[in-house]
């Protein structure tokens, strides 16, 4: 799934996405660490992957997007 960064404080190395529906969605250093990146600017194109449903959902990896 793709998203748009939003926040991203790299001393927690946590923050949000946006949905491409508008929706924001947090992530934390867990799913960032999974990503291997090393910083996060808002606005940039990323891909995610999440695990659950409806207010369980949550984001297990955050990493940039390829073409």
């Amino acid at each position: 799934m793709q998203a748009t960064a939003y926040t991203y404080d790299p001393e927690n190395r946590s923050g949000q996405v946006l949905l491409d529906d508008g929706t924001p969605m947090p992530f934390d250093a867990a799913a960032f660490d999974a990503g291997g990146l090393r910083l996060l600017r808002p606005g940039q194109r990323v891909r995610i992957e999440t695990e659950g449903a409806g207010a369980e959902r949550r984001i297990t990896l955050v990493t940039l997007q390829t073409f």
